[in-house]
């Protein structure tokens, strides 16, 4: 089984609560796409269908669901939910981060050649 993607509780929480509130999704979805200053982004949506390629993991009993691609930047990642004066949003923990750009909207990862392979 590929290393796993997990929740603190408050971010488990509060996609339980973001769920409920919209009445629908499975769970939370969690992907990176290429883009921004460094390389790649990640994405966080509602997971409102699961496919037999997807990758489901159980956190504080919400699932986490990615795709083979995205499993490999964020394998081993925590992804916690954390105010900061106004603002709200994911923080994530994620060890196979090289570098963050500026604005902290992207990253690049450690292995290249994983980068090559998704593109």
């Amino acid at each position: 089984m590929p290393a796993s993607i997990n929740l603190t509780a408050r971010a488990a929480e509060h996609v339980r609560n973001f769920l409920a509130r919209e009445g629908k999704g499975l769970g939370l979805r969690v992907s990176v796409k290429p883009t921004g200053c460094s390389g790649y982004q990640y994405v966080v949506a509602a997971a409102e269908e699961i496919s037999a390629q997807d990758h489901v993991f159980e956190s504080h009993g919400v699932k986490v669901v990615t795709d083979n691609n995205s499993l490999l930047f964020l394998a081993g990642t925590e992804l916690d939910f954390v105010r900061s004066g106004l603002n709200a949003g994911f923080k994530f923990l994620n060890p196979n981060v090289q570098t963050t750009c500026g604005c902290g909207e992207s990253f690049s990862i450690k292995d290249p050649e994983i980068g090559r392979a998704h593109v």
